[in-house]
């Protein structure tokens, strides 16, 4: 067996460094020639909650020579299309393309790489690139799962192997709801992710604090108003129904969403937002993959989404180089509270 994971950043050199810990043989690939470099002299080396490291086998995308069983892909997905094209070759008679990037990525996945071919893996967890060859894991050990759901013609065998394989890093939960699944890490991510890095800060900036708090509920009641219009129904989130949760419909209800929000993020909480970490290092970040698909969403099923609409607005303006990832940028949302 032949594995990989493709885009070992943050995330990818964390969850190599476990599965080459636990006795996986498999390629961490990445573009970035000095974090490669550091990986093959001194290892994957992981901070933040755990401490440890792993020496690694970490290779160039050209230098991949496959065929593979398992890919692993945990690139953005600005440029799916080109990755995917390029990785068809390489699969072997029954590889996979295990997609654990954010978003729904399945279908445009699938159209490329052809039926059987892609599972959909969402990370519960959450880690920071620091120097090269170096990732901080931040979500403690305990919280750490995976959800995992196949698109149609995938077989039961490649589906138990991808499933075994992440067990060697942490639990994965099945999911027979993948879009449900999605949908609820989609609601997450631009919530936290999208308002985290359009304040500058981590995941537990968004749930503490008066203003930013009725801000994020409101993005999240937005994402629920919006998947239920497209017939989702939202698939619990590390044992929680989160629509139960944050959905409110008064002031009652909103109040206790409010109280239970930093509650419900206390193990999370020192997630730095991918966009975020890709905006300091000055490249484009996935923003119309996750709240973007929120607002198209929204206009396909003609559910109003403000909140998201301005988060788009303000992480572009980031982008462009027109607004700066700070606080007090939190009050640009208080019309939409």
């Amino acid at each position: 067996m032949q594995y990989a994971i493709y885009g070992a950043g943050s995330l990818g050199t964390v969850l190599g460094a476990y599965l080459t810990k636990n006795g996986v043989d498999i390629e961490l690939v990445n573009r970035n020639r000095a974090h490669v470099e550091a990986l093959r002299e001194k290892g994957a080396h992981i901070t933040g909650t755990v401490e440890m490291t792993v020496p690694v086998r970490a290779i160039f995308p050209e230098e991949m020579k496959g065929p593979y069983d398992i890919i692993f892909l945990m690139t953005k997905q600005l440029h799916n299309d080109e990755i995917a094209a390029s990785l068809k070759p390489l699969l072997s008679p029954e590889g996979v393309v295990v997609t654990l990037q954010n978003g729904i990525p399945e279908p445009g996945l699938e159209a490329i790489l052809g039926r059987g071919r892609v599972l959909g893996c969402v990370v519960e967890w959450g880690a920071t690139l620091g120097a090269p060859g170096c990732s901080a894991l931040t979500s403690v050990p305990d919280s750490l799962s995976f959800h995992m759901g196949r698109m149609p013609g995938v077989s039961d065998r490649q589906f138990e192997r991808v499933k075994e394989l992440l067990e060697k890093m942490c639990p994965v939960h099945t999911e027979d709801n993948l879009l449900g699944a999605r949908w609820s890490k989609l609601l997450i991510n631009a919530t936290f992710s999208g308002l985290g890095t359009a304040i500058g800060g981590v995941f537990g900036d968004v749930s503490e604090g008066r203003d930013m708090k009725d801000v994020a509920l409101a993005c999240m009641k937005e994402c629920i108003d919006v998947g239920r219009s497209a017939g989702v129904t939202f698939a619990p989130v590390q044992g929680k129904d989160i629509t139960r949760l944050f959905y409110y419909t008064g002031p009652l209800k909103k109040a206790v969403a409010r109280m239970i929000l930093p509650i419900a993020m206390k193990k999370h909480r020192d997630i730095e937002p991918s966009m975020l970490q890709d905006l300091k290092n000055g490249k484009p970040c996935e923003i119309d993959a996750i709240n973007g698909v929120v607002c198209r969403v929204g206009r396909e099923h003609g559910v109003a989404t403000p909140v998201n609409d301005r988060i788009v607005e303000v992480i572009h303006g980031i982008q462009n180089g027109q607004l700066r990832p700070e606080k007090k940028n939190v009050a640009r949302f208080s019309d939409l509270k």
